[in-house]
């Protein structure tokens, strides 16, 4: 159990620093939507979208090759870590010099139809690009860190991008315009240059933390030593470039559905949609914590465990505590959808009943991440066994499922048909992985007892939404007892690893 446990310490202090930044930065939800429309929110939502695609893009997937080639070469980590950096710093240059000279043509696509001035649309290019090349650069010495076996500097300097990034919203958004109207100091100078309830100070916000961030790394920047090693790398390559079209597919599951949805409604209504759904979306943000936390610990831990013996019996035994974890989380989660629904609220009575219209995309969202988590923890298979390549294969279905069915149903069924093809893309990637990697890479998954936590999860939150209506009491109950029979359906396994 030792290594279990190794595992669980590390996950555990990646969740807690990952649920305390991701609670603060999730303070700003019902900040942004109590001050800006749904259809501003869009804009918002939209924005971000984009920037997650081509981060997927500018990582190449080094991140996971970083790890593999640590474990696979230990006698040349300096050179691992070099060519890992150097790699996504030659990209960086590159999307630089590519997007610079053409930020107004950018901006005139972006806005499209939409109403709006192309100023603004311009300055919120120009903020992602510089905001995507900063968190590039983060990208491996962050991997080193957790490398390092330090989770709590990596969740210390996590945790300080999102004050940041708050306090800077607090800032634009409420500070300014208080110290104005109330004619403080400062006002002749700040009512020059403020503009009230503008999206783009989230984005200037975000750019400036960005930046903050990349100077607390500098220690593991300023630690490199500049030893490319060209054979090396053309082996790191190879295995990453799978990874990186993984990680896109990955993106675009995540992030396309906004997009399209943009794209393909009417103009009048393609925000206020994107708007609803990505408000909404950001309640399985608490489910998506915890898979984001295990994604942290498990990745450098599996990677470190491949050698041993055991290995298949540990990742077997991670498994079952995944599973029983998001089951329960997934439980919680729609048990409190009525308390939660609040933090999506905004200040005026129609804008609020208009974002609380998007509770019925909640369930499925979720269960999609259910699945994503359980696919990342099958995922190790094909990372271990340096066929990468099964990756790809699985991402791409799980992509083309994504384009296609948001293509054929968004324009008659708006963001609803987006959340279901998110659980369908999802759970087809988990089945994939599942069937290939016992294929390829056995591993002793106890299937039965895990697909019966699944199907109890899934039957008990249609009772909990569906025929008893949100209702919290009856919600909770469910809850208890479900977490009631699985602490007794595990009591003895649990009384061993405390024993232990």
């Amino acid at each position: 159990m030792s290594t279990a446990k190794k595992f669980a310490g590390q996950t555990a202090i990646y969740g807690l620093s990952t649920i305390i930044s991701r609670s603060l930065y999730f303070v700003l939800t019902p900040i942004l939507v109590s001050i800006l429309s749904a259809r501003v929110y869009g804009i918002f939502t939209k924005m971000y979208s984009y920037a997650s695609l081509l981060g997927a893009l500018l990582a190449f997937g080094m991140e996971t090759t970083f790890f593999r080639y640590l474990n696979k070469r230990d006698d040349a980590k300096d050179k691992v870590y070099s060519n890992s950096f150097l790699a996504v710093a030659a990209l960086s240059l590159l999307f630089l010099l590519l997007t610079a000279f053409f930020v107004p043509g950018i901006a005139n696509w972006l806005k499209g139809d939409k109403t709006g001035d192309l100023s603004d649309y311009a300055f919120y290019v120009k903020c992602f690009i510089y905001i995507l090349i900063a968190d590039a650069l983060c990208v491996i010495p962050f991997a080193k860190v957790r490398a390092n076996g330090r989770p709590l500097r990596y969740g210390m300097i996590k945790f300080l991008n999102v004050v940041f990034v708050v306090g800077l919203n607090l800032f634009f958004l409420f500070i300014v315009p208080y110290i104005i109207k109330n004619q403080l100091p400062g006002t002749q100078w700040m009512a020059g240059w403020y503009r009230f309830h503008w999206v783009g100070y989230v984005f200037l916000s975000n750019l400036l933390a960005s930046i903050f961030t990349l100077v607390m790394l500098l220690p593991e920047i300023l630690s490199l030593k500049l030893q490319f090693d060209g054979p090396m790398f053309a082996e790191m390559f190879l295995y990453s470039w799978p990874m990186l079209v993984a990680n896109i597919s990955y993106i675009i599951n995540e992030n396309l559905d906004k997009i399209l949805l943009d794209k393909l409604l009417p103009g009048n209504l393609s925000e206020l949609q994107v708007g609803i759904y990505g408000a909404c979306a950001k309640i399985a943000v608490f489910l998506s914590i915890f898979v984001q936390a295990f994604r942290l610990g498990a990745e450098p831990f599996f990677f470190s465990q491949a050698k041993n013996k055991n290995a298949g019996n540990t990742y077997a035994l991670i498994m079952d505590y995944f599973v029983i974890a998001v089951s329960l989380i997934f439980v919680a989660l729609v048990a409190n959808i009525e308390i939660l629904k609040y933090f999506v609220k905004a200040k005026e009575l129609g804008q609020r009943e208009l974002y609380w219209s998007g509770l019925k995309a909640v369930p499925l969202l979720l269960f999609g991440y259910v699945s994503l988590g359980i696919y990342m923890n099958l995922s190790v298979w094909y990372k271990l066994s340096d066929q990468t390549r099964y990756g790809l294969y699985i991402s791409g279905v799980g992509a083309l499922l994504t384009i296609v069915l948001n293509v054929l149903f968004i324009p008659k069924y708006g963001y609803m048909a987006s959340a279901w093809v998110s659980l369908i893309a999802y759970a087809s990637m988990m089945v994939l992985s599942y069937l290939l990697g016992q294929k390829h890479y056995p591993i002793p998954y106890n299937v039965k007892k895990n697909l019966a936590y699944i199907v109890s999860s899934i039957i008990i939150v249609f009772l909990s939404f569906n025929v008893f209506h949100r209702n919290l009491i009856v919600g909770n109950l469910l809850l208890v007892a479900f977490a009631g029979a699985a602490f007794w359906a595990e009591r003895k396994q649990l009384m061993a690893i405390l024993k232990k």
